[in-house]
């Protein structure tokens, strides 16, 4: 370590931990004077299903450079860290709920000195009493919230792209509630478990890829499981390359969950001035571009930067409330 870049870490004050089931990502931050998180490193360690000696020593290990620094830093954790496959199980909690309500109900425990908090999932019940729950979302879901005062008042739509889709409704500042669609997992299995895909490393077509989405969008109710054999029977048929086949199936899915958005009866998108996208750039581009298909309005948003906008809203109550 340099001198010059010794002198710059000096000023660190937290580290955040995202904790999903593949990845753990690290991010050593220091608190700026308007209050938002100065990434000063990143680190990267093994996700929660693959994790082999224990959390502990996964964690700490992956850590260990910026303790042997510092000594001491208060450690924030989100994700599936804190499910019950994880470290330590936290509570769902109910929406609609706050911000503040979500920081003070982290978990708290000590471990080689160190003080560490867990950011509890949320769950909530819909008309039908069906139950959705997310765990590692809700810290992108502050974060948005955290970032423009005018997140707090009206209502707002913010998709959240990825294995698991969220769209999360937001009414004065709380998580009212929100729907998960298993858009990903199903291209997954689609693309490397059935006859419709035979060539899983396809190249994007942007054509196809619009293809498919105006395909569902356009379908009758019902005619989705229908639909989706013809990413095979296209490609018998000259009609669809099969290098292609992979971006017509994304289209489809993409479009199938957009389809159900617009027609949720929990909001209504003729109200929302535009829907906000949190995700990785090329899933979010996707999303963005289904609903402008439709006529809808999107706003997209760095994940990165959110994530550490979210760290950071919880960062400061648990501060605040001398809870780190």
């Amino acid at each position: 370590m340099t001198e010059a870049s010794t002198r710059y870490m000096e000023n660190a004050d937290l580290i955040a931990i995202d904790w999903g089931t593949s990845h753990l990502r690290a991010f050593l931050c220091q608190l700026a004077s308007d209050n938002s998180l100065t990434l000063l490193a990143t680190s990267y360690a093994r996700g929660v299903t693959k994790v082999t000696q224990g959390f502990e020593q996964e964690l700490f290990d992956c850590i260990a450079p910026w303790l042997d620094h510092y000594k001491q830093l208060p450690i924030i954790m989100a994700g599936q860290i804190g499910s019950s496959i994880g470290w330590q199980e936290t509570t769902y909690l109910p929406c609609p709920i706050s911000p503040q309500k979500v920081a003070d109900s982290c978990l708290h425990f000590a471990c080689q000195t160190q003080q560490l908090a867990i950011i509890p999932g949320l769950h909530c019940s819909h008309e039908n009493n069906h139950r959705d729950v997310m765990r590692g979302e809700e810290l992108q879901v502050l974060g948005w919230l955290a970032q423009n005062h005018n997140h707090l008042h009206g209502q707002h739509l913010i998709c959240l792209p990825g294995t698991h889709t969220k769209w999360v409704l937001v009414e004065s500042g709380q998580v009212k509630l929100f729907k998960t669609a298993m858009t990903g997992e199903l291209y997954d299995l689609l693309c490397h478990h059935s006859v419709l895909i035979q060539d899983s490393q396809g190249e994007f077509c942007p054509e196809a890829f619009a293809s498919g989405a105006q395909y569902t969008l356009a379908s009758a109710l019902g005619s989705f499981i229908h639909g989706l054999f013809s990413a095979r029977s296209k490609q018998l048929f000259n009609e669809l390359a099969p290098e292609h086949a992979t971006a017509y199936l994304s289209g489809m899915l993409i479009g199938s969950d957009v389809r159900a958005a617009i027609n949720a009866t929990e909001w209504s998108f003729q109200e929302l001035d535009s829907v906000s996208i949190i995700g990785s750039n090329t899933l979010s581009q996707r999303f963005a571009e289904v609903l402008t298909m439709q006529s809808i309005t999107t706003t997209r948003y760095d994940v990165e930067t959110i994530t550490l906008a979210g760290f950071s809203s919880v960062y400061q109550q648990l501060h605040h409330a001398d809870k780190l």
